[in-house]
């Protein structure tokens, strides 16, 4: 394995054996509230891994670019070198978390079309949410970055919303992240797990993400197992 090149909060990137490749290895680790709570779930490296490979494929072949080539172990991906855009972007089909608090807005509320946000990447600032003036201002994204990447958004909950329901999963909301490779061309980089989606029971509304960990639930990894189960089961 190569040099240690980034090590976060849930992966860790190193400079793969091939120019223009990193690997990308999922770590057992758990945060919440900008790190201010910390755990572990079993196994959720293997799972995480498994689960972004899987919907990094889908994707890729519904046309959607990704830094995805490879899987390289139960925990690794191997990945497209990627500058990554300071920004996420979230993407909100149904009012859960601190949305329902910021907007006063109820619980389980369907948004159509689905709400966009954008957030600065930056986790010493609790990764605020910000709009385009403040990322010009900044000089953080300009605005044909910020269309292509809430484009791709747009098309990635077009993909991943029916998938997910057609495996009894309702897709809340996510968390992506994009990239620049070198020759310029914006793709999706990250991951897409129960750490960066919120999932529901299509039927129970039961939580089955990353909430149970941040709200004490219990069932944290039979909840991520559940949701691979039925993700790998089902596609």
């Amino acid at each position: 394995m190569g040099e240690r090149l980034y090590e976060g909060k849930a992966k860790i990137v190193y400079r793969g054996d091939e120019p223009g490749v990193y690997l990308m290895e999922f770590k057992d680790d758990a945060t919440a509230f900008n790190g201010q709570k910390k755990g572990s779930i079993t196994d959720k490296g293997v799972v995480n891994a498994r689960l972004t490979a899987r919907l990094l494929r889908l994707l890729e072949e519904r046309g959607i670019p990704t830094q995805f080539l490879a899987t390289a172990g139960e925990r690794m991906l191997k990945v497209r070198e990627l500058a990554m855009v300071p920004v996420e972007v979230v993407v909100r089909n149904v009012a859960a978390g601190s949305l329902c608090q910021r907007l006063g807005v109820e619980k389980g509320r369907e948004f159509s079309p689905p709400l966009v946000e954008l957030y600065l990447k930056d986790d010493s600032l609790g990764d605020p949410l910000v709009n385009r003036h403040h990322l010009r201002a900044l000089g953080k994204s300009d605005d044909a970055t910020l269309d292509r990447m809430e484009e791709l958004a747009g098309r990635i909950n077009e993909v991943l919303r029916p998938f997910f329901r057609e495996r009894g999963l309702e897709l809340v909301d996510f968390k992506l992240e994009f990239g620049r490779t070198p020759d310029g061309e914006i793709v999706l980089g990250d991951e897409i797990t129960p750490d960066t989606c919120r999932l529901w029971d299509a039927a129970t509304r039961e939580s089955l993400d990353k909430d149970r960990f941040r709200q004490d639930l219990g069932g944290v990894e039979e909840a991520y197992a559940e949701v691979a189960r039925r993700v790998m089961d089902g596609g």
